[in-house]
């Protein structure tokens, strides 16, 4: 039996998924039972609850082999970083009731720094407070930017023309679609080959910056003259809260893009043939639901 926490989303409704169809078990954890759907209907199993509430975490990682771990983002907490700890803990506390012996860990670039990278310290503080635990293994999952982010610049195109953010315009990055981050998670689920505490980086295809991006969006909603725009961190915070983002987490996004910009979040990894995946940000925004997004946006 393997947990999947997070298994509404794009990455952990595709793990679910993926280990479904290769004949295994799964527990696919959730608040909501209508997210769940596409798994249940598959013979998965649907365990509905918070992972705010310790209780309903241990229960729900009971007898299971192996988890999934990953902390659903809440844009809208008043407290980003508490809430995360609140789920870590519980995540913790749970693995060590249960005896489970393998965990894989969704985490981020800029998690090594700990502190200094805004919205990723609480990625980091859980890489952290795994590596404390004895007897059992876990692989950190690095991942880079999510190449579905930028499906949040559309509304700005629309209403502005621009495609736009605090980071440097000329900063390269990795960036990755996050079927490929499943895929890798699903790899290391199957097998239960790593032993201790160890990291892998999952980079994307390759490191792309903000310009380059602008240009690969713009072709695809045929507007080829699209600009990007460097904007400063409070006007950009003021935005993400105009937006519906909690000024919390509006804030501490603002200090990811600092820990890009300074290159800090930038500087603990190599790219390598076995951390790049193969999904280019070309092919993501042709694939078909990528694709009927962008072309409403066709003017």
């Amino acid at each position: 039996m393997y947990a999947i926490t997070g298994a509404s989303g794009h990455i952990g409704k595709a793990i679910a998924i993926e280990l479904l169809s290769k004949g295994k078990k799964i527990r696919a954890i959730s608040r909501n039972a209508d997210h769940l759907k596409d798994i249940t209907i598959k013979g998965g199993e649907a365990c509905i609850g918070d992972l705010y509430d310790s209780a309903f975490v241990q229960k729900a990682f009971a007898g299971c082999e192996a988890v999934f771990c990953m902390i659903p983002p809440n844009m809208q907490s008043p407290d980003f970083k508490r809430d995360q700890e609140r789920i870590v803990t519980n995540f913790v506390q749970s693995v060590k009731a249960n005896n489970i012996k393998y965990i894989v860990l969704l985490s981020s670039i800029g998690a090594h720094l700990r502190k200094g990278a805004g919205i990723v310290d609480g990625l980091g503080y859980l890489e952290e407070r795994f590596s404390e635990l004895k007897d059992i293994n876990v692989i950190n999952l690095r991942c880079g930017y999510f190449m579905e982010n930028i499906l949040g610049q559309l509304e700005m195109i629309k209403q502005t023309g621009l495609m736009g953010s605090s980071i440097k315009g000329d900063i390269a990055f990795p960036i990755v679609a996050t079927k490929d981050i499943a895929n890798v998670a699903v790899k290391w689920l199957l097998n239960l080959n790593f032993k201790g505490n160890t990291i892998q980086y999952v980079l994307g295809q390759r490191d792309i910056a903000y310009n380059e991006i602008t240009q690969v969006v713009g072709n695809a909603i045929g507007n080829h003259d699209l600009r990007y725009v460097q904007y400063s961190y409070e006007d950009a915070e003021n935005g993400m809260i105009h937006a519906g983002f909690s000024k919390n987490v509006a804030h501490l996004m603002q200090g990811l893009a600092e820990a890009f910009n300074s290159g800090k979040a930038l500087n603990a990894h190599t790219r390598t043939r076995d951390n790049s995946t193969p999904t280019s940000l070309e092919e993501f925004v042709k694939s078909l639901k990528i694709k009927k997004r962008l072309a409403d946006m066709h003017v």
